[in-house]
């Protein structure tokens, strides 16, 4: 039985089967309303303004008015409508998407592409699940800081500025870092896009990011952020040599873990097809754990915005070895979920917003 805390959801996509899939889908998770459903981007708006829905599932290639531009519509005539948008899985696709995460989306689920209806159903109901669950507690939060429903959107990459749920702390370093290992998931496309622009061309250091996200989408990723950065960033590749002033983001789907090479002389990149740990694939504790062993004390190890646990069982591993360990704080994060579980294991050294995350990540690293 519904009732009026539901989350009240607006399904869009231009493609009939698609509109009934995921409406039936939704419809079957407790805590959720399909309270409409539209087929372009220009009846989205109308049926916006009518039903005033919490949340949107948004086709981003439609005619008339695309996902993008309804994202820029509701940015400013419904600010306080949330997106998920359902991406498809191209090259296309996976730019356009990374382009939703900045104009605001809150994240992205893939079209199934393959399977029988039956299946692509399940896959559906197994990402939707944990996403609107985070969303709804996003929401809630949001309700009890400000007293009045979903801030405002702001403009791509702004921070928020309430007080920080968790008292920002200084680290106390035993050691300076020769490397920075990065855990994030839901929110981290924006945060990354937030913070890395802001690391100096020459800090003297590199950057190993655990993103958690399909295939190709990461590849789209690294270029948009290579865009904004003095840093290189690109899609790790398996072999290749960790080089300063680069940040290294693993590669969708695949796990990443550094190695030293001792005929290359050299420490390096492997990419492998090792499981998924935590459900998550690229993983940060599967990172972690490599930078733990081959970099001890003399390295950085940061989580962020995320849903899950993904990342403590590394990063405690990296703080045994001496390693200084950095937060994103509550008021700050999409979902505050991976950070949360590190803060409360008691293995973070300092507890940051976005916006001081890369001051505190310089402050913990060797200029050369």
């Amino acid at each position: 039985m519904k009732n009026e805390t539901d989350l009240r959801v607006l399904v869009v996509d231009d493609t009939v089967v698609y509109r009934m899939v995921v409406s039936e889908v939704l419809s079957e998770l407790p805590g959720v309303r399909v309270v409409g459903s539209a087929h372009n981007g220009k009846i989205a708006m109308r049926k916006i303004a009518d039903l005033k829905p919490d949340l949107v599932t948004l086709d981003i290639e439609m005619p008339e008015m695309n996902g993008l531009e309804v994202l820029r519509r509701m940015a400013k005539d419904a600010p306080n409508v949330g997106a998920i948008m359902l991406s498809a899985y191209t090259g296309k696709g996976s730019d356009m998407t990374m382009t939703a995460l900045q104009l605001g989306a809150f994240d992205f689920i893939l079209k199934p592409q393959h399977g029988t209806l039956k299946e692509n159903r399940a896959e559906l109901k197994k990402n939707f699940k944990p996403m609107l669950k985070a969303f709804a507690r996003l929401r809630e939060v949001r309700k009890i800081l400000n007293g009045k429903g979903m801030t405002t959107r702001k403009r791509p990459g702004a921070v928020s500025h309430r007080p920080p749920a968790t008292p920002v702390r200084t680290a106390v370093l035993h050691h300076k870092s020769e490397i920075v290992a990065i855990g994030i998931s839901t929110g981290g496309p924006v945060a990354l896009a937030h913070f890395l622009p802001k690391i100096p061309g020459d800090l003297g250091v590199p950057f190993l990011i655990a993103q958690h996200m399909p295939p190709v989408f990461t590849a789209s990723l690294a270029k948009n952020l290579d865009r904004q950065c003095a840093i290189t960033v690109k899609e790790a590749v398996d072999g290749e040599k960790i080089l300063p002033n680069t940040a290294y983001i693993a590669p969708g789907g695949r796990q990443m873990k550094v190695i030293d090479d001792i005929f290359k002389n050299a420490k390096i990149i492997r990419i492998t097809d090792d499981p998924p740990e935590n459900g998550c694939a690229p993983s940060a504790d599967y990172l972690f754990r490599s930078v733990a062993e081959l970099f001890g004390g003399c390295a950085t190890g940061v989580i962020m915005t995320g849903m899950g646990a993904d990342g403590a069982k590394g990063l405690q591993r990296m703080k045994e070895k001496g390693a200084t360990i950095i937060a994103q704080d509550e008021s700050t994060s999409v979902v505050f979920g991976m950070a949360k579980k590190s803060i409360e294991a008691g293995i973070v050294d300092v507890v940051v917003p976005l916006e001081k995350m890369a001051e505190q990540i310089q402050s913990t690293t060797v200029r050369r």
